[in-house]
């Protein structure tokens, strides 16, 4: 979504970067994979992650390298 931090990102990330977590797993920062598994284990199977004022099915947080400070969002998408 957006850089906070100074630096650019050691992986390359950008904002507006999209990825798919079944396809592009791989293509993933693993300091990101990190923070954003729990997240992502909720949604896929039916939870709801309790971030106020957000959209349900989405989930927004930081990477947690302090350099660089990327701001994520996952959201699920039923097919």
């Amino acid at each position: 979504m957006e850089r906070l931090g100074k630096c650019p990102c050691h992986r390359g990330h950008r904002p507006g970067d999209s990825w798919d977590f079944d396809r592009d797993r791989g293509q993933i920062c693993p300091m990101v994979m990190h923070v954003a598994f729990p997240y992502i284990d909720i949604l896929r199977y039916g939870g709801e992650i309790p971030q106020p004022g957000q959209k349900k099915g989405t989930a927004i947080f930081c990477c947690p390298d302090v350099e660089t400070i990327n701001v994520f969002k996952i959201e699920k998408i039923d097919e």
